[in-house]
């Protein structure tokens, strides 16, 4: 059975730093697109990060640019999002996706984990 655990979040300050994770099982994670989606409360889910099949192609929102991080660790199936200087409109739940398009969109058939919260507030 596919899953798609995400862990990390919690509230912090303005100017701080997280480190999301996303433990997979269930399917060939070296297969697949990730990516990671956030939706800020009372808005669209929109797309934070990807990262192809092969390393170290990524793709990032220009919101987050040069602040997050996302990798991937293979060996154990994980992907990662790693978080600096953040700031309030941050703020979401953060989801885990994986799958076979790349961009903004998601399919169907996609995978996705129950999502983890980041506050950032002073």
């Amino acid at each position: 059975q596919v899953q798609l655990v995400e862990s990390g979040g919690g509230l912090v300050q303005p100017g701080g730093s997280l480190r999301l994770s996303c433990a997979t099982s269930g399917f060939m994670f070296t297969n697949y697109i990730m990516k990671w989606y956030r939706q800020p409360p009372g808005k669209e889910r929109e797309l934070v990060a990807a990262i192809t099949r092969a390393t170290p192609t990524t793709n990032y929102a220009e919101a987050v640019k040069g602040r997050f991080t996302i990798y991937r660790v293979n060996a154990n199936n994980t992907l990662y999002l790693q978080m600096n200087n953040l700031k309030p409109e941050d703020t979401a739940v953060y989801y885990c996706n994986a799958g076979q398009t790349w961009g903004s969109r998601f399919g169907p058939s996609d995978y996705w984990g129950q999502g983890t919260q980041v506050t950032v507030s002073s």
